[in-house]
């Protein structure tokens, strides 16, 4: 298999954004003229995934104003527009912007072949990793992630909730405990048909940073992912994921940028 950049970003596009599915139970994706969308309750991921390739100044301004409407008379309070840097127009982020759309920090696209990721995990002493089974486990992710990020996470409780309770063959939650109190959680989407299974947060607490335990979790989930037959991993990471990241193997694909509408504003 060919795992240039070129190859790979086209196989993230037709597989993860053209024909993306659900991604949590309750939520429909939709194809609705040149854009795909994902619509769900007002705490699910509501916005556009992917636009057609072939998408000019007119259709474009169309396409965004027919997405502000639909989600607008839902009633939800935001939603997304994921830009890709080789989404078209040229100008589309200009457009966005125009429209109302608020930029959020940018994240790179990274992927890379299970087959070539390290599966060892090499934990300081005193911390061990397992995965998320209940409710009181989805509590010590939160603990730790809005200790990581400084964060709230009630939108992102009632998702992981939600996915554990209802759809948990696609879902993997991981903490790593340091006696009884969390130091660092991560989650694991599996995309059923696509190949891929993404990774995300990955956030560790200050005080046990640098020593290796973001490494691991990356590790303990390719494992899994490879034991479930999934042959890429996907992240948007963040600057400081990104080098970690790169370091292992992921290869850079792309830069994504979430272009969010709040009517209220």
């Amino acid at each position: 298999m060919n795992h240039d950049r070129d190859t790979l970003l086209t196989l993230f596009d037709r597989e993860m954004r053209e024909h993306a599915r659900p991604d949590g139970p309750g939520v429909r994706v939709e194809r609705a003229g040149d854009v795909v969308r994902q619509v769900g309750a007002a705490d699910d991921w509501n916005g556009v995934v992917w636009s057609a390739p072939d998408l000019d100044a007119v259709r474009a301004d169309a396409a965004i104003a027919a997405q502000v409407a639909h989600y607008t008379a839902l009633g939800h309070d935001e939603f997304e527009w994921k830009l890709y840097a080789h989404d078209r127009p040229l100008d589309l982020a200009e457009r966005l912007l125009a429209a109302g759309f608020e930029a959020e920090e940018p994240e790179t696209l990274l992927v890379a072949p299970v087959a070539g990721l390290s599966t060892a995990v090499e934990l300081p002493e005193g911390v061990r990793l397992r995965t998320v089974s209940d409710a009181d486990d989805v509590e010590l992710m939160a603990r730790a992630h809005e200790q990581a990020f400084g964060s709230d996470w009630s939108r992102l409780r009632q998702q992981v909730l939600a996915r554990l309770t209802e759809d948990p063959d696609s879902f993997v939650g991981v903490l790593a405990m340091a006696g009884d109190e969390p130091v660092s959680s991560a989650r694991m989407e599996l995309y059923p048909g696509t190949g891929f299974a993404g990774l995300w947060g990955g956030g560790t607490v200050e005080a046990w940073r640098g020593r290796g335990i973001y490494r691991s979790l990356v590790a303990f989930r390719t494992r899994i992912a490879a034991e479930r037959g999934y042959g890429y991993l996907q992240v948007d990471a963040s600057d400081q994921s990104s080098p970690i990241l790169q370091r292992l193997g992921f290869l850079a694909l792309s830069t994504t940028i979430p272009y969010v509408y709040r009517p209220s504003h």
